[in-house]
């Protein structure tokens, strides 16, 4: 029983601190940046040009209020909600941008400091980060009812 607890403990950490450092990791290259970014989001031809900044600051203060709080064990339940809705809407959009056949040449994942194509691979990388988050998720919804 004492091990189950240990192994589910550390697995819990572990996932915290994976989600946290790929978005302390993704919000701070795209902070460094912010006009730059800007630019990236206007390759994806959905957003309004009058919205872009106001979502390229929100999208910062997102992914790093979400990597704190994980860091922190601040309100982890909804915290790891909110990072599967983060990864949600990012699988998304990469889907609707590559079906519509947009050239994206800088996803914007890491801001513009690590430039790579929207492909597929960023969907299911995307994918990835969505399951990881829902495995979090699920495993503190477990630990909260056994409480």
């Amino acid at each position: 029983m004492i091990g189950r607890l240990i192994a589910s403990e550390t697995l819990e950490r572990s996932l915290r601190y994976f989600i946290a450092s790929v978005l302390l990791l993704t919000g701070l290259g795209k902070l460094l940046d912010v006009p730059g970014f800007i630019k990236v989001i206007e390759t994806y031809q959905i957003i309004p040009v009058f919205m872009q900044p106001v979502i390229a600051v929100t999208l910062v203060v997102t992914e790093l209020k979400i990597a704190e709080n994980l860091f922190r064990k601040i309100n982890l339940k909804l915290t790891a909600l909110a990072a599967t809705g983060l990864h949600v809407g990012f699988t998304f959009l990469a889907t609707i941008t590559l079906v519509r056949g947009i050239d994206v040449p800088n996803c914007g994942c890491f801001g513009v400091f690590w430039a790579r194509p929207l492909t597929y691979v960023t969907v299911l990388e995307d994918i990835f980060m969505v399951g990881v988050c829902v495995f979090l998720y699920n495993i503190l919804r477990r630990k909260e009812s056994q409480i």
